[in-house]
């Protein structure tokens, strides 16, 4: 029997989808605790019966929002390995910033999600995050730092966590710090992807060089 997120995926016009997208974007300003099934139930235009018909407790609708984005992230992450597979270092990393850099400022509950959720104690002690170590391993197999999973080390995944950390703070920080660079969107977007790259390209390259 399908889950009420395989439902909500299969049809994005559905109840079940709409309530999910609030969802995402309440949580993703307030975190888990400071957002009410009352406060989604309003964003989206129903009566707060009809939310919990559709997802039950403010827990599901949450561990539903978590898996989601887990499963976005993952499909990015294997989009991302086909095109750099064979490649070097540099053309790897180029490609990875640049699609990861895009995905998160196109979706920008994600990167805020994922900051308020690992760095605040804004969630329910029952999630569990264990597909985004499953991410940190296969970015390390991707861009060459390990063979495989059993070969990645605490070090080459403190290597891709310094590039996750830094993508998420710069897009989860945009209304900040584009306000402080004094520009606009687009160009606060190809200022980013440059600062990766100026920073990253060259500590990775000599890492694979060691």
């Amino acid at each position: 029997m399908p889950t009420p997120l395989e439902k909500a995926r299969k049809n994005p016009d559905s109840m079940k989808a709409k309530i999910l997208s609030s969802a995402r974007h309440l949580f993703g300003e307030y975190g888990y605790h400071g957002v009410t099934t009352r406060m989604i139930a309003k964003e989206v235009g129903i009566d707060i019966s009809t939310l919990h018909y559709h997802w039950g407790d403010k827990e599901n609708l949450y561990e539903a929002v978590i898996t989601d984005i887990q499963d976005e992230i993952f499909n990015v992450l294997l989009e991302i390995e086909k095109v750099v597979r064979g490649k070097s270092m540099e053309i790897r990393l180029e490609v990875a910033i640049d699609v990861m850099c895009d995905y998160l400022f196109d979706k920008p509950e994600v990167p805020k999600l994922i900051v308020i959720s690992f760095f605040g104690k804004t969630r329910p002690d029952g999630i569990q995050d264990g597909r985004l170590t499953e991410h940190a391993s296969n970015v390390a197999i991707a861009m060459g730092l390990a063979s495989d999973k059993q070969d990645v080390s605490p070090r080459d995944t403190a290597l891709v966590l310094a590039i996750s950390n830094a993508m998420y703070s710069f897009t989860s920080g945009e209304s900040t710090f584009k306000g402080l660079l004094k520009v606009e969107h687009e160009e606060y977007m190809s200022i980013v992807k440059d600062t990766l790259k100026f920073i990253l390209i060259p500590a990775f390259t000599r890492r694979s060089q060691i």
